[in-house]
C-alpha cells in the first residue's frame, strides 16, 4: 500500500508518494521530473511504481507546467530552454526542504526524469555530488547543441537574432555534459531511450554512452535501448527505472 499527496516543497507544488504510514519517516528519496508540456500528475505512474518499491518520491511541476501553468501555450513552446534552466536551478531549494523536514534516509537521495525531466536530471548530476544516482529516460545532456534543433527559442536569420539565441542558451553551458563527464561518471547513471524516438533522438543518449566509454568512464553506466519505440515511456522503461533505483539507492 502507498499514499499519494499533493504538497508544497520550497514553494513548488509537488506530488508526494511514499509507502503507507511512512509520511514522516526518513526514506530513500527520488526526485523525479516530468516532460515538456506535461505535468507531475501525468507522470504519476512513476511515483506509484517507485513508492511501491519503498521509496519516497517527490515530483514537482516544472515552471509554467501543471499547477504553475500560465495558460499561454504559444509562449511556453518558445521557453523550453529557459524552463529547463529554472528546473535545474530549483533543485537546491527542493533538496534543502526535504533535508529540513528530515525526509531523506541517511542522505540516500536520487534524481530521475523523462524527456525534459531526463535533461533536468543530467544537469543536476553535473553539479550535485550529493545525488547518489541518476536515471535519464529519453533525455539529453548536450543542451547547447540540441537547442539548435529541439524547441529553439527563436528562429535565427540575422546576426542580432543569433546574439539573442546565444544569450538564452549560454547559461546552460555550465550544466552541459560535454564539459562535465567526470562529474557524472563517479556515480550510477541509467540511460534509457527508444531507438525510434521522434522528438529527442536516441543518438543523444548514445552520444553520452560513447563519450563515457571512450574516456574509460563507463564503470557506473547502465544503458538500455528499446527497439521500435518512439518518444514514450514503456513498461520496460518503468521497470528498468525501478530496478535501477532499487539496486543503487
Amino acid at each position: 500500500m502507498i499514499e499519494l499527496q499533493v504538497e508544497q516543497f520550497a514553494g513548488v507544488e509537488t506530488l508526494h508518494a511514499f509507502p503507507a504510514g511512512k509520511r514522516a519517516e526518513p526514506l530513500p528519496c527520488v526526485v523525479f521530473y516530468h516532460g515538456f508540456t506535461s505535468s507531475k500528475l501525468v507522470y504519476s505512474y512513476f511515483a506509484v511504481a517507485l513508492a511501491q518499491a519503498g521509496f519516497r518520491v517527490v515530483m514537482p511541476d516544472a515552471p509554467d507546467h501543471g499547477a504553475r501553468f500560465s495558460g499561454d501555450v504559444e509562449r511556453r513552446l518558445h521557453q523550453f530552454w529557459q524552463i529547463l534552466q529554472d528546473n535545474i536551478e530549483e533543485f537546491t531549494a527542493l533538496r534543502d526542504a526535504l533535508e529540513r523536514f528530515e525526509l531523506i534516509d541517511n542522505r540516500r537521495l536520487a534524481v530521475g526524469g523523462a524527456s525534459m525531466g531526463g535533461m533536468t536530471a543530467l544537469g543536476i548530476m553535473t553539479h550535485h555530488p550529493e545525488v547518489r544516482c541518476v536515471a535519464s529516460l529519453m533525455g539529453s545532456g548536450y543542451f547547447t547543441t540540441l537547442a539548435r534543433t529541439l524547441f529553439p527559442p527563436l528562429v535565427v536569420t540575422t546576426p542580432e537574432q543569433q546574439r539573442k539565441f546565444d544569450a538564452i542558451i549560454a547559461p546552460l553551458s555550465q550544466w552541459d555534459v560535454s564539459t562535465q563527464l567526470a562529474h557524472i561518471a563517479d556515480r550510477p547513471l541509467l540511460l534509457w531511450h527508444g531507438e525510434q524516438d521522434d522528438v529527442v533522438p536516441a543518438a543523444e543518449s548514445f552520444r553520452l554512452q560513447q563519450a563515457l566509454q571512450e574516456q574509460g568512464l563507463d564503470t557506473n553506466l547502465t544503458y538500455q535501448w528499446e527497439a521500435g519505440v518512439t518518444h514514450r515511456i514503456t513498461p520496460q522503461a518503468l521497470s528498468a527505472t525501478t530496478d535501477f533505483f532499487s539496486r543503487y539507492l
